[in-house]
């Protein structure tokens, strides 16, 4: 059962947490080079450089006892010295608390270090991993040890993948929101960043299309694949636990097994999109996607930040050199009052006393008539004026002009929905010219309808977000080019087979039927 007090990472919060550290440091190092024990006089000698006594050393090792990350046992080697023989000497050795603290102390300086990456190199190493099993696969009794490190390296590669991806998103937008991020180093480095997530865009729809290609033809014998690697794995399973008649080796077997499957099922969803499910790297490349735009917007304002810029210490400099150029003294009382709000504040209130008789607003106060101000204004900080409300102003002309031009929107996008239905499947070469608007919700058709492709279908059906109209995108092999002219220019691409459906259209004829 844990501990729950958590005493072993009481030092972590300790005064003199340094040396705390420094010392389980020692520990851990010398662990690695499998030393068991360590003497206070070591552990000193390895923190020479840190300056810190043997008396500090040795106290700090005993509170480390106290909290259970070291383990004190008396030490009975020979004494050299009368004051060993008068001292209590110990041998220390960390304990499984002590080590298990240290772990994670090291993992969260990690995590909080880590850049993260987009590993494009990675998607290319687990493609080759595949490809292996594959072969593995087609074999009536492959190696075990073969398909075991070959599973071990997909794995690992795409934990790796998964999270420095995640810890790259993670902090690509907090560079996005300015936090944590110089604005200088940023603009630097800019336009690699941009190169860098369109070079992995390209990448995760190419290889991340290969991958999913090779999931579902692997799928119907990855069961054995997995099997092969859990067997081997038990094999090493060491006795003890076990009840009557109960084997080592098949229980770890099973569990195995649960595991290698929990595995491969997240590689797969990781890769292959499912129904109502997008895939994680689909989410990616659209999140990757999105940064750029977001990116650009950012530099787009720094640039306009610094366009414009105005702070403080500009603003006195400023307000200096006026100073030092002021001919005489009026001049610059007249600056002073200006700069720093001093002149006249008859603009608090304006009632019919105020319009009759006006006041300019250089008339100081000394020689201004009295300003009468309602009490409420100090008190409540608001100001009303006695009388009859405000008379309600007629909005009938915005209103107006609102309508008219919500019926125009709606009659341009109807007229773009007519210019693209299609009453027959049609090659995208043959769509002729587009006016700006209906070739505005052709692109959207368009991109919505290749973001919806699967991998080794030539033929996708979608619809829009807003339920008008539906399209079938059939690709053709060796069809060519395609062209379709605009005012604004020409498009061009692939050729394709196209049909596009008014659903509107449908739901009126069946609402008159």
């Amino acid at each position: 059962m844990a501990d729950p007090n958590f005493t072993p990472f009481s030092y972590l919060t300790a005064p003199n947490a340094l040396l705390y550290r420094h010392v389980m440091g020692t520990f851990v190092q010398a662990k690695r080079r499998f030393t068991v024990h360590m003497r206070p006089e070591d552990v000193h000698g390895a923190l020479r450089e840190t300056r810190f006594d043997l008396d500090a050393i040795t106290d700090a090792l005993s509170r480390l006892v106290d909290w259970g990350n070291l383990r004190a046992d008396p030490d009975t080697s020979r004494v050299t010295t009368v004051e060993d023989f008068h001292r209590a000497r110990y041998l220390y050795q960390v304990t499984r608390h002590g080590e298990a603290v240290e772990q994670a102390v090291a993992t969260y300086d990690e995590t909080l270090g880590k850049r993260g990456a987009l590993q494009a190199v990675a998607l290319t190493d687990i493609a080759t991993s595949l490809r292996a099993l594959a072969a593995f696969a087609g074999e009536a009794d492959p190696d075990p040890a073969k398909v075991h490190l070959t599973l071990r390296s997909l794995v690992d590669r795409f934990t790796d993948l998964a999270g420095n991806a995640q810890a790259f998103m993670g902090s690509l937008q907090r560079t996005i929101d300015l936090h944590d991020a110089d604005i200088d180093t940023f603009l630097a480095y800019k336009d690699r960043l941009i190169e860098y997530l369109e070079r992995f865009i390209k990448d995760l729809i190419a290889t991340g299309s290969d991958i999913a290609v090779l999931v579902a033809e692997l799928e119907p014998e990855v069961d054995a694949l997995l099997d092969i690697a859990a067997r081997r794995e038990a094999e090493d399973a060491a006795p003890g636990g076990e009840t009557d008649g109960d084997d080592p080796r098949q229980r770890e077997f099973e569990r195995g097994q649960v595991l290698w499957n929990e595995r491969w099922q997240g590689f797969s969803g990781w890769f292959v999109s499912e129904p109502g499910r997008p895939s994680q790297a689909k989410l990616l490349r659209s999140r990757a996607r999105a940064a750029i735009p977001q990116l650009l917007q950012v530099v787009s304002t720094l640039n306009e930040r610094r366009a414009g810029r105005s702070d403080r210490s500009a603003d006195f400099r400023a307000l200096a050199r006026w100073f030092a150029q002021a001919p005489d003294e009026a001049a610059m009382h007249r600056l002073w009052r200006a700069t720093f709000g001093l002149s006249s504040s008859r603009h608090l209130t304006v009632d019919e006393t105020m319009l009759d008789n006006p006041v300019s607003a250089t008339t100081s106060w000394e020689q201004a008539p009295s300003l009468e101000i309602s009490p409420r204004l100090r008190k409540t900080g608001s100001f009303e004026r006695r009388g009859k409300p405000n008379r309600v102003v007629d909005r009938s002309e915005q209103r107006r002009y609102l309508a008219e031009l919500a019926s125009r929107q709606s009659a341009e996008a109807a007229a773009a929905r007519r210019a693209l239905v299609t009453t027959h499947p049609t090659r995208l070469s043959d769509v002729g010219e587009l006016d700006p608007n209906a070739f505005r919700l052709f692109l959207g058709l368009l991109g919505d309808a290749l973001s919806a492709r699967v991998p080794g279908e030539s033929t996708v059906e979608t619809t829009t977000t807003d339920g008008t109209l539906a399209i079938r995108l059939t690709a053709l092999d060796g069809g060519g080019r395609a062209e379709i002219h605009t005012p604004d220019g020409v498009f061009r691409g692939p050729d394709h087979l196209l049909e596009i459906e008014d659903l509107t259209a449908v739901d009126t004829a069946e609402r008159s039927a």
